[in-house]
């Protein structure tokens, strides 16, 4: 649940700083993805680890 959170308000930071500057917007997505790939990445991680605690 806190990874859904996490990238929603990534995605809303990205939308307000493209309508800011739109000369940025490849920046913006680039870094954008960036956060969003380790936000899953953490919250697989976690998703993993519950379950070798819960089958061990």
């Amino acid at each position: 649940m806190g990874a859904g959170i996490g990238i929603g308000q990534i995605g809303k930071g990205a939308v307000e700083a493209i309508a800011r500057q739109p000369e940025a917007t490849n920046d913006i997505r680039a870094n954008m993805i960036l956060a969003a790939a380790l936000v899953e990445g953490v919250a697989l991680l976690a998703a993993v680890a519950g379950l070798l605690a819960v089958f061990r």
